[in-house]
């Protein structure tokens, strides 16, 4: 076992007896890299990311690439998920060096922790025109001892660029804001795929911050754009619904598709992923009456629930997309594919020809060789909605369903990863508490009042007013970042919108004040994603983009604005603020909108509350 063995987080430990000599971030690993004057090799990744996997097989657990990490180099592996501030300063260079960013992230560094080369997944040789992984080791320990200097002045260079990077100022607001709402959505509507949905080609993503843009623009704009904009949404959810990328059998959504039609998914599940799809769906579901929306939200939720859900009523972070298939061997996606030869030993001929063409099931299975690079999915089928069933199928549509979602559970599950991580909890409690306001439901409550009670016992710290970062095990680590703050306030203020609970709103203020304490720019405005005070992290940065998960500071301007609005809240400045948050960003929402929807979703708040500037006569925060 190497220096991993008694860390907290699940992807460290899964990496413990790897014959590399990984240490965890932190003071250990940087001395020796000093003392030794060698450089570090940092690796950071999560304990579901399916490369991740694929790198450690090939390279981490192949005696000779360890023997040359070993020699030349200082392992450390960092767990992205509970140090997001380490991920977010490393992955912003090795995209500025690369054009592209990933997991599992590679970067080599100073001793002073300072970046001098990176990049993501490396194969184990030389192949496909790319430089094996042994042949970088080699190359890197070889400049390190010959041309050290030159290295260490690209180190200093690129540190330099994060700073500045960092520190920037922006000018302020030159535009309407009314354009820059209509700009965004011009640039979607251009990328939007009329035909599948979603926005520009493979692989394709779902990001509900933009559907919740586009539903909230269609409320102010004109009669056609409205239209085209509620139908982007429409299409959209349809789109992601009856492919591979939904769970037609247990519920929930898969990472992302590879491919333009949402078939064939990357087969991992996050937590954050379903929290923040659940939204759209209810969403669309009130402005279309389409009752579909409901249905989906819904078997989003029981999966969340049935699935992910701890004993003491924290949330789980996610599932692997590699589990063991029936030869026993582990395979991405093997929990959720078909052969169709086993699929006629559970089901009459009557319902295989119905579920045949119902999910566009092939006996040489419907998955097309070019999406299934290591040939692990052959000959098997992912359930894929061609055609809606027409209601008199319902009935047969679902005893089926309930054979296969049977048989399924003899199958071995993919690894769950049972941390609970606060800010992604924060995200599901919104989901549940907006869930459970819509379709009456108490169930849906009590699940996200478990998850805030967790949260309170486990993750907070009442002396110190401050949150951790996650849980695992018994064992709480990291003080908890602004995406904890922001993300758990927002859970509050939804859940107290939907229960009246006076203390779910004082919680969020006292979470809010302590977020302004710890992480406001006093200089620029915005929220830095980090505290003051960590040594080890060079820059600390801001984040400014929406992606698989919203930026702090987008969420955090909703929530300020809400606060705005409530009389019997001490933050009075709340609207202030967000309008400083809005400053930070002011050429990414005038230049490249598509980058931040959710900032855009509170920028549109902004708007209704400068335009009403009316206080709720309940003292409720309703601003979305």
């Amino acid at each position: 076992m190497n220096h991993l063995a008694n860390s907290s987080s699940p992807y460290l430990l899964q990496h413990a007896s790897n014959p590399v000599d990984w240490y965890p971030w932190g003071e250990e690993a940087f001395q020796r890299a000093r003392i030794e004057e060698k450089p570090i090799f940092l690796s950071i990744g999560y304990s579901t990311c399916h490369w991740c996997h694929v790198m450690a097989h090939e390279s981490f657990e192949d005696e000779k690439i360890a023997a040359l990490l070993n020699q030349y180099f200082i392992c450390i592996k960092v767990d992205r998920e509970e140090r997001p501030d380490v991920d977010r300063l490393y992955m912003t260079y090795v995209q500025a060096l690369t054009g592209s960013g990933g997991w599992p992230m590679s970067v080599w560094l100073t001793p002073e922790l300072k970046p001098f080369f990176g990049g993501t997944y490396f194969p184990p040789e030389d192949r496909y025109s790319r430089v094996g992984f042994p042949s970088v080791l080699l190359q890197l320990s070889q400049l390190w001892r010959e041309n050290r200097g030159r290295l260490q002045q690209e180190a200093e260079r690129a540190i330099k660029a994060l700073q500045h990077l960092a520190e920037r100022g922006q000018e302020h607001l030159v535009m309407k804001k009314g354009e820059i709402l209509h700009d965004a959505y011009e640039a979607w509507a251009q990328s939007f795929d009329a035909t599948w949905g979603g926005f520009g080609s493979a692989p394709k993503f779902p990001r509900p911050s933009i559907l919740l843009f586009l539903l909230r623009y269609a409320t102010t704009a004109s009669v056609a754009e409205a239209e085209r904009a509620r139908a982007m949404v429409s299409l959209t959810l349809q789109k992601m619904a009856s492919g591979g990328l939904q769970d037609h059998l247990g519920g929930g959504f898969h990472r992302y598709s590879v491919d333009r039609i949402w078939q064939v998914p990357h087969f991992e599940k996050m937590l954050y992923d379903q929290a923040q799809l659940v939204m759209p769906y209810l969403e669309a579901a009130e402005v279309t009456g389409e009752k579909a929306f409901l249905q989906v939200a819904r078997d989003t939720l029981d999966y969340v629930a049935r699935d992910l859900t701890s004993p003491e009523g924290g949330l789980y972070a996610a599932e692997d997309a590699d589990s063991v298939d029936c030869s026993g061997k582990k395979q991405e996606g093997a929990f959720y594919v078909w052969a169709l030869s086993e699929l006629k030993q559970l089901l009459s001929s009557e319902e295989l020809a119905f579920i045949s063409d119902h999910y566009h099931l092939k006996p040489s299975g419907n998955i097309p060789e070019e999406y299934d690079p290591h040939e692990e999915l052959v000959g098997k089928n992912i359930l894929m909605r061609w055609e809606t069933a027409c209601d008199a199928d319902l009935e047969t549509l679902e005893k089926i369903k309930e054979k296969l979602f049977t048989a399924r559970l003899k199958r071995s599950r993919p690894h769950r990863d049972e941390k609970i991580v606060t800010a992604w909890n924060g995200l599901m409690i919104s989901a549940f508490a907006k869930a459970g306001a819509q379709f009456k439901d108490q169930h849906d409550l009590e699940i996200a009042y478990r998850a805030v009670m967790f949260i309170k016992k486990h993750l907070y710290d009442p002396k110190q007013g401050t949150l951790l970062r996650s849980w695992y095990q018994g064992r709480s680590t990291e003080q908890g970042f602004a995406e904890d703050y922001a993300f758990l306030i927002q859970g509050l203020l939804d859940l107290h919108e939907a229960t009246a609970d006076a203390a779910c709103l004082t919680w969020a203020e006292e979470l809010q004040k302590k977020m302004n304490e710890l992480f406001w720019d006093q200089e620029q405005g915005g929220y830095f994603s980090s505290a003051a005070g960590d040594p080890h992290l060079l820059v600390r940065m801001k984040e400014d983009y929406d992606g698989a998960e919203p930026a702090a500071n987008s969420v955090a301007a909703s929530n300020l604005l809400r606060f705005s609005r409530c009389p019997t809240i001490l933050i009075k400045n709340g609207a202030e603020m967000a309008e400083q948050i809005f400053q930070t960003v002011t050429t990414t929402l005038a230049s490249m909108p598509k980058a931040v929807p959710q900032l855009l979703v509170a920028f549109y708040n902004s708007l209704q509350l400068s335009s009403a500037e009316r206080f709720c006569k309940d003292g409720s925060c309703n601003v979305r």
